[in-house]
């Protein structure tokens, strides 16, 4: 990857550092706000959307202001502490790692439980502000064009067109299509996203009153790093189906009578038969890095931090026993906690108010990684030059073994994308990326008995 930075800047489209340095998320904000329609969303040849500069931007930098990954951005929303003074003032507490908010709880809505990824709580949340009328929109992620793109974002305006989109989908989306008519809808409008998205609407509300005006609600998905569409062929071809002939692909399809991380994917061959494969057995795709965006490597904000709720899986014991499934949940804004209560008292939800503690055991390993590896990873890729955006959690020292794990996760996530672009089958895939995910698992494994035994010793010591 060449340093571009210096010369881009100099050019009439500063989005060209970003996505040249590989730093592009694919939101589409940047080509929503392009006044000279220069810049068009794309996915490209290892599975991710990007912005491709199609002509010359005239647009006085409207376009770079609003990118999430945008490497100089205005001191007044530096990073997501300024953006959520901005927008979050009510919020009456702070953790650094929680951001502002109101109350942290986990639970599940009794009605939307079974047909959503987690504890229903988004759709629970979404559906009540329709029938309060504080919403007439929502957009949020359901089935495209399998001809064209398996999943994509799009606009509910009933109830009933909103359940069809409750589930997790780990695909590339963009919201370049669908924002384009935002000022032409009747109404607010809520929107579901993850924290580089919520970022980038949150820069676009403070750049542009249509958007403060008519986005009445965020959702933000708590999210463990955006997937390569290659993550879904590898799964459709570990469950035995051809990349080019699979369809309808589920992320999410829960063990009722298992754990909550006892889930399953499954996908339609080309005779309409549903194939499935438990993920437990496939390995950690989650923790190693695979098919992961870079610029998921650069981001601090876990659990979301300037959306009007967060929600997650709650990934700790007694929750994650029960594999119908429990969301974590984080309200930044009055209304939020005013639903989620309403909702505890009238029966739709059953909720409990959750420590700030126990919530971050919930989410440790992704704090781990996201902040704890920052600066290494930061030094390790000095050729971007100032292409990073300004970070909060760049300070941290890390021990040697923890250096060797932070590399090796970037190894295999630069391997995965290249080796599935050559092989497209997963046996082959598996077998090129057999010694990096060993090498990967044998560090990690002996970086947990490392902390188990300190753990053991500081309690002993502590006595």
């Amino acid at each position: 990857m060449s340093c571009v930075v210096g010369e881009v800047m100099k050019s009439n489209s500063k989005i060209k550092s970003v996505v040249d340095n590989d730093m592009c998320i694919g939101c589409g904000l940047c080509s929503v706000h392009c006044s000279s329609d220069a810049i068009k969303i794309e996915m490209n040849k290892y599975g991710f959307y990007t912005a491709n500069v199609v002509g010359t931007c005239n647009c006085n930098g409207q376009c770079i202001k609003v990118c999430p990954f945008n490497p100089n951005p205005e001191k007044k929303v530096r990073t997501e502490n300024e953006i959520s003074e901005i927008f979050l003032g009510e919020a009456n507490k702070y953790h650094n790692e929680i951001g502002r908010y109101i109350n942290t709880y986990a639970g599940y809505s009794v009605k939307n439980r079974l047909s959503s990824s987690s504890g229903g709580i988004a759709t629970y949340v979404l559906t009540e502000l329709m029938k309060r009328g504080d919403i007439q929109h929502v957009i949020s992620v359901k089935a495209g064009d399998a001809s064209i793109v398996h999943y994509e974002y799009s606009i509910s305006s009933s109830v009933e067109e909103l359940i069809n989109t409750s589930k997790t989908k780990y695909y590339p989306v963009t919201l370049a299509t669908v924002l384009q008519n935002l000022e032409e809808l009747d109404g607010k409008v809520a929107i579901v996203g993850v924290a580089c998205f919520i970022k980038a609407i949150r820069l676009a509300q403070v750049q542009n009153q249509t958007y403060k005006d008519k986005i009445g609600f965020l959702i933000g998905i708590i999210c463990g790093g955006v997937k390569s569409s290659f993550f879904t062929e590898y799964l459709a071809s570990k469950s035995g189906v051809a990349v080019n002939e699979f369809s309808a692909p589920d992320f999410r399809i829960k063990d009722l009578n298992s754990t909550a991380s006892d889930y399953s994917f499954g996908c339609l061959d080309n005779k309409n038969n549903q194939k499935t494969i438990k993920m437990r057995t496939i390995g950690d795709m989650w923790g190693s890095g695979l098919f992961k965006a870079n610029a998921c490597d650069f981001c601090d904000d876990v659990t979301t931090e300037l959306a009007d709720l967060s929600v997650g899986d709650a990934w700790l014991q007694p929750f994650s026993n029960d594999g119908r499934g429990t969301n974590v949940i984080i309200t930044r804004l009055p209304l939020a906690d005013i639903i989620i209560k309403a909702g505890m008292d009238n029966g739709d939800l059953v909720v409990s108010e959750l420590s700030e503690d126990i919530f971050l055991a919930s989410q440790q390993g992704s704090f781990n990684h996201r902040r704890d590896g920052l600066r290494f990873r930061i030094k390790r890729n000095k050729n971007i030059c100032n292409a990073i955006p300004p970070k909060r959690y760049d300070q941290v020292k890390i021990s040697p073994l923890v250096k060797i794990i932070q590399f090796m996760r970037m190894h295999t996530r630069r391997k995965s994308l290249k080796v599935w672009e050559k092989t497209k089958t997963a046996e082959k895939f598996d077998q090129e990326m057999a010694l990096s995910l060993f090498l990967l698992k044998f560090f990690t494994t002996i970086n947990h008995y490392q902390r188990a035994i300190f753990r053991k010793l500081s309690k002993a010591l502590a006595k």
